[in-house]
């Protein structure tokens, strides 16, 4: 085997120990044909215990989405072209509210086509922050815009919460207007065929219920109703769509590696996982960058869990060769027409990937010829992440930890319930304006001031370890950049790669990796204050105590599991907040 072996992308692949665990790979999935297990939706691939292999058969229906959804093209075409809410009226905004695989897959498309029609736009609301929340609606009107309700166990309290919001904000706009408009009108929704409970059937007509086959996961519903509902209201061909996601599902029957993307995309991630390369780098062009950041559940969820996993890494611009140790594999996903992300330099990416290359990083790279091959795209990920879980010898299909934080959040709440107010977690120190926490792991010596404590708290970050940021307020642009720039000034000081993610959203994604994944992560949780809450109806809560709550659960599991938390509170103002925490962080580091 060549440092480019011959593969239906290019790999070049640097260090020979790395090159000898992959073809070791490569002869573990022929002999056991894995492609043609897989294909036969043979649970022993994973297991061989009896009940988890009937728990597995009961997740892999994601293999026969791109066939079975095809006969409802029809049915998706007419509900995209006329889900009017009054007589006439065409729909300007729609709101996907959902969480995890339930919103990730629609926030890819969206993203991906925002150009491709001037109705149909869609906002995503996966966030219990209030100022997410207010955003997700502002502006929106019952005649011109819709709701989907995202949820497969039906049971969601993210997206149950925001449908009793939503539901009331229309019947308030429908009354000031003196509309007749059946209130329930412009809403619809996706789950199970289990009966959808509570909050979603009293404000979702059943004629507007879109029921998947109850055999397709979460992380695994791009191509279910839970993309295509989306896809269709955005005027996306679905025929194209699905039939690139067909052509990979016969592509991944290949039991040779060099025929068979999937396979060696797997194979390639669990070998190089094993061989201490377990946080992978996702580049990704632009309009389809947003798959970057559903890969990253996919892989995540799927294989952080009994001490093992991949540690995906999306929206870390590339730095200099020299920043990186011998922990990452960096995959490139182009788009032929596309733009390519820029280096944090400035630097081309393309020339930096020849560099970490030439450095002997693994570098992965292909090439999507159009925008509309990101449903093949959904598959082939899919399906290497089964292939990785076979490498890893784990059940890539269930989740055992992510019900750790929502067991938390439920304590939480149940205090705040009994006390009339949440727990506190007292700050061990404060200075401009932040409140800085950390887990008693540190010694209380380290508490006299904000630098020493960030200091002492760094020093617990391991060799091959990884930063995970969770940052528990509302995205915005303003806020993407500076977390960018203070992910950037970690990963240069430390060597170490990083991850964002945005609370509670990550807890359906990456939250399932930081619990159940190798013990290697080091966690900054970044709060702030509601000064604008905003109260769900029928609740005895509201979403900032709610988002808070949520939080403080998240932060008791990981600090459960033995792993370094430090908390910030950035007061009610996250921008100038953001802005005090990256330079106290800078200065830290600047004399580390």
């Amino acid at each position: 085997m060549s440092s480019e072996p011959r593969l239906p992308f290019r790999a070049r692949i640097g260090r020979a120990s790395d090159l000898a665990a992959i073809e070791s790979t490569f002869d573990r999935a022929r002999a056991g044909e894995w492609a043609v297990r897989l294909a036969a939706r043979d649970a022993t691939l994973w297991s061989n215990d009896a009940g988890v292999q009937e728990k597995i058969a009961n997740r892999l229906g994601w293999l026969d989405a791109p066939d079975f959804f095809t006969t409802e093209i029809p049915s998706l075409e007419a509900f995209g072209d006329a889900p009017v809410t009054g007589a006439t009226t065409r729909v300007k905004d729609f709101v996907v509210a959902g969480m995890g695989g339930s919103s990730l897959a629609p926030e890819v498309l969206a993203r991906a086509f925002a150009d491709i029609t001037d109705w149909g736009k869609a906002r995503i609301c996966d966030s219990t922050d209030p100022e997410a929340v207010r955003s997700a609606v502002a502006g929106l009107s019952p005649e011109s815009s819709y709701y989907l309700l995202a949820s497969k166990s039906g049971t969601t309290t993210e997206t149950l919460s925001f449908a009793a919001y939503a539901h009331e904000l229309n019947q308030e706009q429908l009354s000031a207007s003196g509309s007749t408009q059946d209130p329930t009108a412009n809403f619809a929704a996706i789950s199970d065929p289990s009966p959808y409970v509570d909050g979603v059937t009293k404000v979702v007509d059943t004629s507007r219920l879109f029921l998947n086959p109850a055999d397709i996961g979460g992380r695994y519903s791009a191509l279910s109703f839970v993309g295509l509902v989306p896809a269709a209201l955005l005027g996306i061909d679905l025929d194209p769509l699905l039939a690139s996601g067909s052509a990979v599902v016969a592509q991944s029957r290949d039991p040779e590696p060099a025929g068979n993307h999937a396979l060696a995309l797997g194979c390639i991630m669990g070998a190089l996982a094993r061989e201490g390369r377990d946080k992978m780098t996702l580049i990704v062009d632009e309009p389809i960058d947003g798959f970057g950041a559903w890969a990253e559940q996919l892989v995540a969820e799927s294989t952080g869990k009994h001490g093992v996993g991949v540690v995906p890494v999306d929206g870390e611009p590339l730095g200099a060769v020299s920043t990186y140790g011998e922990d990452r594999l960096f995959v490139r996903i182009k788009l032929d027409g596309g733009t390519a992300p820029r280096c944090a330099d400035g630097a081309d990416v393309d020339a930096r990937l020849d560099a970490l290359a030439a450095a002997g990083h693994p570098v992965l790279e292909w090439t999507l010829n159009d925008r509309i091959d990101i449903g093949g795209e959904f598959v082939r990920w899919e399906a290497a992440t089964a292939f990785a879980g076979a490498v890893l010898n784990i059940n890539p299909f269930d989740e055992p930890n992510v019900t750790e934080s929502k067991t938390n959040t439920a304590n939480v709440l149940a205090e705040l319930a009994a006390n009339g107010a949440l727990p506190e977690l007292p700050a061990k120190c404060s200075v401009d304006g932040l409140q800085l926490w950390v887990d008693d792991a540190l010694p209380a010596a380290f508490a006299d001031d904000a630098e020493r404590l960030i200091a002492g708290q760094l020093d617990r970050l391991g060799a091959r370890g990884y930063i995970g940021i969770q940052a528990y307020i509302a995205s915005t642009p303003g806020r993407t950049a500076a977390l960018t720039k203070l992910r950037l000034a970690l990963r240069d000081a430390t060597g170490r790669a990083t991850t964002v993610g945005i609370g509670p959203r990550f807890l359906h994604s990456t939250g399932q990796l930081h619990k159940g994944g190798a013990p290697i992560g080091w966690f900054l949780q970044i709060v702030a204050g509601h000064p604008r809450d905003l109260a769900i109806p029928g609740r005895p809560y509201s979403f900032g105590q709610l988002i808070d709550a949520q939080a403080l659960g998240d932060v008791r599991s990981l600090a459960d599991h033995g792993l370094p938390v430090l908390r910030v509170h950035l007061g009610d103002d996250p921008d100038a907040g953001l802005t005090r925490l990256t330079a106290l962080i800078e200065r830290v580091l600047a004399v580390r």
